[in-house]
C-alpha cells in the first residue's frame, strides 16, 4: 500500500458559498479524492474492493481544523498520508495548501466491514507495510515495528 500521494484541485464554483468561499463540507469531498487516488495511484481501486473483495470502507470518524479559507478557482494542493492500515481500521492524515500555506489539516477513519455491515479485516494488499524505524546504531526503536 502506497503511503503517501498528493493530487492537485482547482476550486470550482458550484463548491463555493454565497462570500465566494468553498463550504466547509466540500473539504470532505476533497479527502476522499484525495483517498480514492492514493489508491489508484498504487495500482488498486475502491471498485475491487467493493466489486471483487465484497468490502466497503465507511467513514467512522472525521477531524478536520480549518486555519485558512480557499476561494473560488484556486489551486489547491493535497497530500494524503496513509497513517495506519491494519485490522479492520484505515487512518488517513491530510494537509490541503494553496502555494506554501495551509489551509486545512484533517484526519479520517475508515471501518471495513461487508455488505451487511459486519466488521472485517483490510485484503492484505490494503494492509500498510512498513519497514521498522531504526536508530543511527541499526537498533529497533520500540513501537516502531508492527
Amino acid at each position: 500500500m502506497l503511503s503517501q500521494h498528493e493530487i492537485t484541485i482547482r476550486v470550482r464554483y458550484q463548491e463555493t458559498d454565497a462570500q465566494g468561499r468553498v463550504h466547509h463540507a466540500n473539504y470532505l469531498t476533497y479527502f476522499e479524492l484525495g483517498r480514492v487516488e492514493l489508491l489508484r495511484a498504487a495500482g488498486y481501486s475502491y471498485r475491487r474492493l467493493e466489486q471483487e473483495e465484497q468490502l466497503l470502507l465507511v467513514v467512522a470518524e472525521a477531524t478536520l481544523q480549518y486555519f485558512q479559507p480557499a476561494s473560488y478557482d484556486d489551486l489547491l494542493r493535497l497530500i494524503t498520508r496513509t497513517h495506519s492500515a491494519k485490522g479492520a481500521r484505515l487512518v488517513h492524515h491530510y494537509e490541503l495548501f494553496r502555494d506554501q500555506q495551509v489551509l486545512v489539516t484533517g484526519q479520517t477513519v475508515l471501518a471495513c466491514v461487508d455488505r451487511q455491515g459486519r466488521v472485517r479485516r483490510l485484503p492484505d494488499w490494503l494492509q500498510l507495510r512498513r519497514e521498522p524505524e531504526t536508530t543511527p546504531g541499526g537498533e529497533v526503536e520500540d513501537g516502531a515495528a508492527d
